[in-house]
């Protein structure tokens, strides 16, 4: 089980949770912690005997009790925590993104597939995948051609995404009040709180929290189109916000307090909140991303 990363990323999903929580809390039922971690309770009762050992948690009878506020040492690594297909993804992604990788150079889908230890296939399905989105571009001979990310990209991109999300949001509040999303938007809340409560030292997790919330609202939508939608744009959010740097901390305590303002829309079931917070936060995150194609490494035409 400890190899696993399902249970690694409910490990830490769980000490998002905690960190939110005083010291001497009981812990809930097996049962409301794998509705909270989205796991089986056999991957829960794994996770709580793992921190009772480390001594996060104290053990008493069929009782947990929070013993100490977990630190960042107690967490597993981010790459530990993603199935085998998102770890190539990632790499895929990294490579692209933050190596030496030019608009307009040429990819091979074998030579990619021996990179990243995986089949052809695998990679033609995921070149495919980001084809259909204008980043890569499918050559006669068989051969792909990375496009780049440009502002026209971004905006584009951003148009979609404003359609797509809020169009979910609508799905989402329609949701009964005993439906599992409105426990994991409870979880995403709590851990943005402990987020900002200890945000000089753990800033760098919220992107992490960013696809979770956002994720959270497009699955509402249960369109396989907006779902295949957000886990493309997902991923080149992620990388080209890495391009810079400048005033990270500032950047994602503000983008933390938007989240909240969208999450409180979203618990009021308010259209016209949702749509205003969103659009706030939406407006902050096109700055950023097009700051960071400037600061980026491909050079953008005129």
């Amino acid at each position: 089980m400890k190899g696993n990363a399902v249970y690694k990323a409910a490990y830490n999903r769980c000490l998002d949770w905690l960190s939110a929580h005083a010291v001497g809390e009981r812990m809930p039922s097996n049962s409301e912690l794998a509705t909270l971690l989205a796991v089986s309770r056999t991957t829960v009762r794994s996770v709580l005997a793992s921190m009772a050992e480390a001594g996060i948690l104290s053990f008493d009878g069929a009782n947990h009790a929070l013993v100490r506020s977990p630190d960042e040492a107690d967490y597993f690594p981010e790459t530990q925590t993603m199935s085998a297909g998102a770890a190539v993804e990632r790499r895929f992604m990294e490579w692209i993104l933050q190596g030496d990788f030019k608009a307009g150079q040429s990819l091979n889908s074998a030579e990619l597939a021996r990179k990243f230890g995986t089949s052809t296939t695998t990679i033609r399905e995921y070149l495919t995948h980001f084809q259909h989105f204008g980043l890569i571009e499918r050559r006669p001979n068989s051969a792909w051609v990375f496009r780049g990310i440009t502002p026209d990209f971004t905006e584009e991109i951003y148009e979609v995404r404003e359609m797509f999300e809020l169009r979910a949001a609508r799905h989402l509040i329609r949701m009964p009040d005993d439906a599992r999303c409105w426990k994991d938007l409870d979880a995403i809340e709590a851990e943005h709180h402990a987020l900002l409560a200890d945000v000089d030292r753990r800033y760098k997790q919220f992107p992490a929290l960013d696809e979770r919330l956002h994720r959270l609202v497009h699955d509402a939508s249960r369109n396989r189109y907006i779902i295949e939608f957000y886990s493309v744009v997902s991923a080149i959010f992620h990388y080209t916000y890495q391009w810079n740097r400048e005033d990270e901390k500032q950047r994602n305590t503000k983008a933390m307090t938007e989240h909240l303002d969208y999450i409180a829309a979203l618990r009021r079931r308010d259209p016209e909140a949702i749509e205003a917070t969103f659009r706030a936060h939406l407006g902050t995150a096109r700055q950023t991303m097009m700051r960071s194609i400037q600061l980026g490494p491909f050079k953008v035409k005129a």
